[in-house]
């Protein structure tokens, strides 16, 4: 029985497909590979969400296996909800999500 529901932002939706599309015009079928690994490891967290530390604020992180990229959720104990807000590179600066997240 899952521990966690997940929901995902929009605007996490939005990085995993522009992240996907990225993949896709570098080699054939490897942006559908990253969206299946991102998909895999994110409803992972339905179980172990809370095997990750948080990183800043109340944000945790998971990398994605073989990706530079980094999952940014929440975990909404009240409700029983992780909630990702973001899968950015990690090359990126994560207070650029921290400002969209509180809006």
């Amino acid at each position: 029985m899952p521990k966690f529901k997940i929901k995902i932002d929009s605007d996490a939706l939005l990085d995993i497909q522009e992240a996907t599309d990225w993949y896709n015009k570098q080699l054939a079928g490897l942006g559908s590979r990253f969206q299946k690994q991102v998909k895999q490891q994110i409803n992972s967290l339905k179980m172990n969400a809370t095997n990750y530390s948080i990183r800043y604020n109340d944000v945790r992180c998971m990398t994605i296996k073989r990706f530079p990229f980094l999952v940014h959720f929440t975990i909404e104990n009240s409700t029983s909800t992780v909630k990702v807000f973001a899968v950015i590179h990690t090359s990126r600066n994560p207070a650029i999500w921290e400002e969209k997240r509180k809006s």
